[in-house]
C-alpha cells in the first residue's frame, strides 16, 4: 500500500468528506508528507482543503494558537496529524460544539498510513464494537489477568463505555481518533486493586515488562519505565490515578511500540493513568499515560470478553 491509500481512507471513508466542504488539516511541521497526502485526498473529492501549520506543542493537550482555534470554528472537517494530541483542548471541544467533524492523529507515522490500522474495515470495527458493547453495558466489576502476572480488579458501576472511537466520523460535531478502534471506560476512582504487568507500550516502547502495584485506585509502585513515571508525575498524585480501561478492536492494528496504534490492536487491553474528566471520570490533572497489555484475559462481571488475547464474544 501507499501513503496516498491511507490518506484516502482517512478522508473519504473515515471523515466522509464531500464536494465543497472546507477541510482544515492542522500540521506542526513534524508530519508534512502526511499532511500533504491528506490535502491531495481532499482535493480528489473536490473539497476545499487548507493546511494550517503551527509550531509543535510541548505536550498533549496544549492549546493551538488563538488564530488557529478561530479557524477551527469555521471548518466542516478538521484532521490533525501532529506530534502531540489536540483531543483534550478547548479549541477542539469548541470546534466540535460548532459542528466540525474532527479526527486527531497524535503520533501518526507514515508506516501506519500505508499499512496496518489505517487500512482496516471500519464498518466491521463498528459492528464488532456494537457486539462487544451489548455484552458489557451495565456491568459492575472488571478483572484482568495475564500469564505474566497481571491480576487486577476494578469497579465500573454506573460508568458508561465510550463507543465513539470506531473511525467513522460522518455526523456534525462527531469526533474520533485515527487510527481508530477501541472501546473504553473510566473505572470508578479508588476501586482498582492488584498488579499490572505491562508488556506492550508504556508511553514509549519497552525493553522489558513493567510491574505496577495499584492500591485504592492509584499506582503506588512502578518498577521500570522511568520516562512514563516522569510523565505521570507531571499530574501530581492524580497522575497515578487509574483513569481508563480500554480494549482494542482493530484487527489490522499491530503492536509496534507506538501507543496510538498499539492500544487499538485487537486482543490488547490498555490502562490509562491520570486524567479521566473528558469521558465520565472525576479526575482532572492534564496528564494521561497509556500502558498496553498484550494477550490478556478480561472478565466483565461473569462474561469472558477476552481469553489470552482472543475475543470470545
Amino acid at each position: 500500500m501507499t501513503l496516498a491509500e491511507g490518506a484516502r481512507v482517512a478522508i473519504e471513508t473515515c471523515m466522509g468528506v464531500k464536494k465543497g466542504e472546507e477541510v482544515l488539516i492542522i500540521s506542526d511541521s513534524t508530519r508534512d508528507r502526511i499532511a500533504e497526502a491528506l490535502f491531495k485526498a481532499s482535493l480528489d473529492l473536490e473539497a476545499e482543503p487548507i493546511i494550517a501549520k503551527m509550531q509543535p506543542r510541548s505536550k498533549h493537550g496544549d492549546e493551538p494558537p488563538p488564530a488557529l482555534a478561530a479557524m477551527m470554528l469555521e471548518a466542516d472537517v478538521i484532521i490533525a496529524p501532529t506530534e502531540f494530541s489536540l483531543t483534550h483542548t478547548k479549541a477542539r471541544w469548541n470546534a466540535s460544539k460548532a459542528g466540525a467533524r474532527i479526527a486527531t492523529m497524535p503520533g501518526i507515522t507514515e508506516g501506519m498510513m500505508d499499512s496496518g490500522a489505517m487500512l482496516a474495515d471500519f464498518s466491521e470495527i463498528q459492528r464488532r464494537m456494537r457486539r462487544v458493547y451489548r455484552k458489557m453495558r451495565g456491568a459492575r466489576m472488571v478483572n484482568i489477568e495475564s500469564e505474566l502476572g497481571t491480576d487486577i480488579t476494578m469497579s465500573i458501576k454506573g460508568r458508561d463505555w465510550i463507543t465513539e472511537d470506531v473511525g467513522l466520523c460522518h455526523r456534525k460535531g462527531q469526533f474520533t481518533n485515527l487510527p481508530a478502534g477501541e472501546i473504553f471506560i473510566a473505572p470508578r476512582e479508588g476501586t482498582a486493586e492488584g498488579k499490572l504487568v505491562i508488556d506492550g507500550t508504556f508511553f514509549q516502547p519497552l525493553k522489558e515488562p513493567v510491574r505496577i502495584t495499584v492500591v485504592e485506585g492509584y499506582a503506588t509502585r512502578v518498577m521500570g519505565a522511568t520516562e512514563a513515571v516522569k510523565e505521570m508525575n507531571k499530574g501530581g498524585r492524580d497522575g497515578r490515578n487509574l483513569a481508563k480501561l480500554g480494549m482494542g478492536l482493530n484487527d489490522k492494528a499491530r503492536t509496534i511500540g507506538n501507543v496510538l496504534e498499539d492500544e487499538k490492536a485487537l486482543g490488547t487491553i490498555h490502562i490509562g493513568f491520570g486524567d479521566n474528566s473528558s469521558y465520565g471520570g472525576k479526575v482532572r490533572c492534564g496528564v494521561l499515560v497509556d500502558a498496553v497489555i498484550k494477550n490478556p484475559t478480561l472478565i466483565v462481571d461473569e462474561v469472558v470478553v477476552l481469553e489470552a488475547g482472543e475475543l470470545k464474544i
